[in-house]
């Protein structure tokens, strides 16, 4: 028996209760050996003797870990290690002194690990920790590439507007310019807050040729700052207070896809240094790690904030912006794309209908089809939205009405060419506040941080009154 008893005591390290391993070993009694070690920390077992009985058990016993004898009976451990990693079992192999051949052999094939006989019990332990680590980590970026597979189904940009068009074409001809060979340009998307800008680099990615790699959506605004860094970047075990295990950043996760960094002008700027980078040179270097990994993803960033600005005051670096602002598309607002509100419009009212299963043809009154049409869409396609499907949910009947719209409307016409440009800038703010806010003006008027009375005032010089 080839087992090697390890002096130090007990294994105290913690190990996932759930995880279950498959023993493929023809020595019973150091099998055995290792069943009971296994065991005693948790761990679900089962032990087979060759080749046959390996097939056969994995029918009904789904191991995450397979410890491999190389030597076996019935044949060589290198066939049924290639089994094991076309379905994604993690497999450890065992081999004797001598067999340096086979262990460089079944790395290159797909094992996670390999232990050389007379085998440590402590080494052995650690070693299917290492492997159960890696079993988490690709389960969770599996789950990742199927949740942002299912966010980019029947992803659309929506509009036949002239400034629609345009940004289409632009998505195609950038799309076309890229091999699947070759690192592909940064492209960085501008626009107002919900002019789509998620969507259209949706709809980049779909358009390439890694369209079946994953793609991985970065909020750069809603990463806490502590843990934005190893987010991005990833950790190694032991690189910081809690940094348990081992973990790679979204950054490797994004792999030979897509890597959307949106909101990009709220990325911190001591990252914007290290991000720069990793553009730069195509490599990343997790937190606590000496070894760079390649990064051959494509990145997409976007902003509502005018970047080139920021970089005057010095708060966003100059390099950055312009590694970014390699190819560039920039997304109209709602007011510029004449046509387009009433075919949204439809369109959301068709999506909610359908969703929540209430009339099959929705339609518009006259006035609310005049209200979406003259509105100025302060919150951009996002708005349009959320106020189709409001008044889609709240509406009696099959035709939706200016009632049901509800929306912050002058109470006679308002041309805005008589209007200063002062004026115009005051009046949308306040109308992007009440956009914001859902309609509710006291919520508006703390956005803004003035009295409800200043509103109230506000909105009556810009001839602003709320539809019941």
């Amino acid at each position: 028996m080839q087992l090697a008893q390890h002096s130090s005591g007990k294994h105290s390290t913690q190990i996932n209760q759930h995880s279950k391993l498959l023993i493929v070993e023809d020595e019973v009694l150091f099998a055995r050996a290792v069943m009971r070690q296994l065991q005693k920390a948790g761990y679900e077992c089962e032990h087979v003797e060759n080749l046959k009985d390996a097939r056969s058990i994995i029918k009904q016993f789904t191991p995450d870990i397979v410890l491999l004898d190389m030597r076996l009976p019935d044949g060589n451990g290198m066939d049924l290690l290639l089994e094991f990693v076309a379905k994604s079992i993690a497999v450890i192999v065992m081999t004797a002194h001598g067999e340096i051949s086979d262990t460089v052999n079944a790395i290159k094939q797909g094992a996670v690990d390999y232990l050389k006989k007379p085998i440590d019990l402590e080494e052995l332990l650690l070693s299917v920790q290492k492997a159960e680590t890696t079993v988490i980590q690709s389960n969770s970026l599996d789950y990742s590439r199927q949740r942002n597979a299912h966010a980019t189904e029947g992803v659309e940009l929506l509009g036949d507007s002239g400034a629609m068009q345009s940004v289409k074409a632009q998505i195609k001809r950038i799309a076309q310019l890229v091999a699947s060979d070759t690192v592909p340009p940064t492209v960085l998307i501008s626009g107002e807050t919900g002019t789509g800008k998620d969507v259209a680099a949706r709809l980049l990615h779909l358009s390439c040729a890694n369209s079946d790699k994953p793609f991985v959506h970065i909020d750069c605004a809603s990463l806490p700052d502590d843990l934005i860094e190893s987010e991005l970047f990833g950790h190694e075990k032991g690189a910081y207070t809690g940094a348990l295990n081992t973990r790679p950043g979204l950054i490797e996760a994004a792999e030979d896809g897509t890597l959307f960094l949106d909101e990009i002008g709220e990325l911190p700027l001591a990252l914007q240094a290290k991000l720069l980078n990793v553009l730069e040179r195509r490599v990343v270097r997790r937190i606590g790690s000496t070894k760079e990994r390649a990064v051959p993803a494509r990145f997409i960033a976007a902003t509502n904030r005018d970047l080139h600005e920021m970089t005057l005051v010095g708060r966003f670096r100059q390099d950055l912006y312009y590694r970014l602002n390699v190819m560039s598309i920039t997304l109209p607002p709602l007011r510029e794309r004449a046509g387009d509100a009433m075919l949204l419009a439809q369109h959301f009212a068709l999506q909610t209908s359908r969703r929540y299963g209430l009339v099959a043809n929705p339609t518009f009154s006259q006035e609310a089809v005049r209200m979406i049409n003259s509105y100025s869409w302060p919150g951009n396609v996002r708005e349009l939205r959320h106020q189709v499907s409001r008044a889609m949910l709240l509406c009696h009947e099959s035709q939706i009405t200016e009632t049901d719209l509800a929306l912050p409307m002058t109470g006679k016409s308002v041309n805005i060419d008589d209007l200063t440009p002062l004026d115009v800038a005051e009046r949308t703010i306040l109308l992007q506040a009440l956009a914001e806010a859902n309609n509710n003006v006291s919520e508006a008027a703390r956005i803004l941080g003035i009295t409800r009375m200043t509103m109230r005032y506000r909105m009556e010089k810009h001839q602003i009154v709320m539809r019941p």
